[in-house]
């Protein structure tokens, strides 16, 4: 039947609107609510991938509206999150108004990073540079749970979760290899990486709650960096 050629891009669609409704969400306040919706159009998009090679419907502009679909799911929305709670962790300090825009460094250079992996014909079995799904998740997940783990005064807070962001958004574009998630076999030697963060994950989000997810992020990051991928 012709339509199952129109479901890919359904599915990518749905990523885009769950996206837009993160965006309402964080601008009205509501953060915990952006993060879910963020986490909704993450599964939209690892489905409309899925859909694309089950049914065979591959186009040129499936793969450009996925990426402008990235745009506003985990780019933009995490973006307002962050907009969204520096303003109100900066209005409690002496610090310029100004600053809780640095926040849209976010969705700058996740649109960069997307642009760059459509043309980068490296990363078709590894990333280079972190992936805009697993940023968004560091971001909703850091805004919803480190309010109970702010131990210092709100002006460092602001002004270190600003450099935490510009590094991260750093880290979207850099050369650094990054290991997918992609398993070919269950054996531990080639998917040693994919096991440590999984044992980590569930262990971070028991011990942090929320703020596991950040941590994930990050431990993610780091199994990259220590441990070849076989």
């Amino acid at each position: 039947m012709i339509i199952r050629k129109y479901i890919p891009n359904t599915i990518t669609c749905l990523n885009s609107l769950s996206g837009c409704i993160a965006i309402v969400m964080a601008l009205s306040g509501n953060l915990m609510a952006a993060a879910l919706w963020i986490l909704v159009a993450a599964i939209f998009d690892f489905f409309d991938g899925f859909a694309a090679r089950l049914l065979k419907s591959y186009s040129k502009i499936g793969g450009e509206l996925d990426s402008l679909s990235d745009v506003v799911s985990f780019g933009v929305a995490p973006g307002m999150m962050l907009y969204q709670y520096l303003v109100t962790i900066n209005s409690q300090t002496a610090l310029p108004v100004w600053i809780p825009f640095v926040a849209m460094v976010i969705p700058v250079l996740s649109g960069v990073r997307l642009a760059k992996f459509n043309m980068d014909e490296r990363q078709t079995t590894s990333f280079l540079g972190l992936p805009v799904p697993a940023h968004a998740l560091f971001w909703a997940s850091y805004v919803n749970g480190i309010a109970d783990y702010m131990v210092f005064s709100a002006s460092f807070m602001v002004i270190a979760t600003l450099i935490l962001a510009i590094i991260s958004s750093l880290l979207l574009v850099s050369e650094i290899p990054m290991f997918s998630f992609k398993i070919k076999s269950l054996a531990w030697k080639s998917n040693i990486q994919r096991y440590l963060l999984l044992i980590g994950a569930i262990l971070l989000l028991v011990f942090l709650g929320m703020l596991g997810a950040s941590a994930t992020v990050l431990l993610y990051v780091i199994l990259s960096l220590i441990i070849k991928d076989y």
